[in-house]
């Protein structure tokens, strides 16, 4: 892993990169209270999605706010508040969709509010990010649903992006709705109606934001969650995709996290990794999806270990490791509003078995889900897998279920008969 002082080095370049490039995204001294604003701007939003006219049918706001890491400490986080220009013509007022997008990366560049201007993010020789969420934004927006979406805690900010980490993706979810209600001319009030919405890592964020919310922002008027194609255990993840050199970047993007969230990891990864596996860690702190790197190379993560043993094996028998993975595991908690999951029987990438685990597990609690598994999708491996092709299915199924909420409709469930 990047030794301490390498890791301090590492950002204070970033952070002397945003101060001579984009002030904006450069934190100042942060109030208190989760959710405040700290600046904001009006923002341009150049893009159209895929197979749909036109351009997004949205202004944009660009805003940074407060919201909190995941020891619950003040942290800045930047999102994306998008005004539709088209009326709400669904039950009651317009409502705020709370939007976690999919894997961007760890690279500051990767950011949501940054690659909403650009749509295609290059990085030489051959790392190309598109902002795959474009077609789900536009739908959403197209409903006359205001959206806000979060860059999620470190992407665009000096701070590591501590990746698939369950509470800091909740929280600045959760605060991104907070900040959106307090944007004036907007329509929007604190009694709006809210619902969160997320795919892939996405997902997660939505589903932890979900567990959290009575608890964390029990002022919200969270009507539903949508999680879709969740990971629900960081370590059950990178055991499951171990060898395959299209997810391998993903796992030093976790480790990364884990270590700058839980310094006391740090040196026990310093100790289990070997030369290659410090300068994969390295290598991918500056990186987008999809990227390429020294990680694909090294798909294996025995190739990154002192001992030759996985990281998988390595977290487990080292107790500080597996406790700050135990905390990013979906399921432990109760959800206080109803939930629709999707997820692909044949999903390569974020497997099904653990999203029905946590399913069975809020049914358990009697919360309301409903499950949708996805049979018909091949497994397909490459970059565009059976994870991503199974985002597209569920995008008009998931907005009718949030109007049906919005409605006051009861909630379906299949807790009874879970596929």
């Amino acid at each position: 892993m990047v030794g301490g002082g390498a890791m301090n080095s590492v950002l204070l370049a970033r952070a002397e990169l945003f101060a001579a490039s984009d002030d904006f995204y450069l934190p100042p001294p942060l109030p208190p209270t989760p959710g405040a604003i700290v600046r904001a701007e009006a923002a341009q939003v150049a893009f159209s999605a895929p197979g749909m006219p036109g351009v997004i049918p949205a202004a944009a706001t660009r805003m940074m706010y407060v919201s909190s890491d995941t020891h619950d400490a003040p942290t800045a986080v930047v999102g994306t508040y998008l005004q539709p220009s088209v009326p709400w013509t669904g039950p009651g007022e317009r409502p705020l969709i709370a939007y976690a997008g999919g894997t961007k990366g760890q690279g500051s560049q990767c950011a949501s509010s940054k690659l909403m201007t650009q749509v295609v993010q290059y990085q030489p020789p051959a790392d190309i990010l598109f902002e795959y969420d474009l077609v789900a934004l536009y739908t959403l927006l197209a409903r006359g649903m205001a959206v806000v979406v979060t860059d999620y805690h470190g992407l665009g900010t000096p701070y590591v992006h501590d990746y698939l980490n369950r509470k800091a993706q909740a929280y600045a979810l959760l605060d991104a709705a907070r900040a959106a209600l307090q944007l004036p001319g907007t329509g929007l009030n604190p009694g709006t109606p809210v619902a969160l919405y997320g795919y892939s890592q996405g997902g997660m964020a939505s589903a932890g934001a979900a567990e959290l919310q009575s608890r964390y922002a029990p002022e919200l008027n969270i009507r539903g969650a949508y999680v879709g194609g969740p990971v629900v255990d960081d370590e059950y993840f990178i055991g499951y995709n171990d060898g395959r050199a299209a997810m391998a970047q993903a796992f030093a993007w976790i480790l990364n996290g884990i270590t700058a969230d839980y310094p006391t990891t740090r040196p026990i990864l310093d100790a289990e990794l070997n030369d290659t596996g410090k300068a994969i860690l390295a290598d991918a702190l500056g990186k987008c999806a999809v990227p390429t790197g020294l990680a694909q190379d090294h798909p294996r993560t025995s190739e990154w270990t002192t001992s030759g043993e996985p990281i998988t094996a390595v977290i487990d028998r080292n107790p500080e490791l597996k406790s700050a993975f135990g905390e990013q595991r979906i399921g432990m908690l109760t959800p206080s509003v109803p939930i629709l999951t999707a997820s692909a029987m044949n999903d390569e990438g974020v497997p099904y078995a653990p999203v029905r685990e946590m399913a069975a597990s809020w049914c358990g609690s009697g919360v309301p889900v409903q499950l949708d598994s996805n049979a018909e999708i091949p497994t397909i491996s490459g970059l565009v897998g059976t994870h991503v092709m199974a985002f597209f299915p569920s995008l008009a199924a998931s907005q009718q279920w949030l109007t049906d909420r919005l409605a006051g409709l009861p909630a379906p469930n299949n807790c009874g008969a879970l596929p």
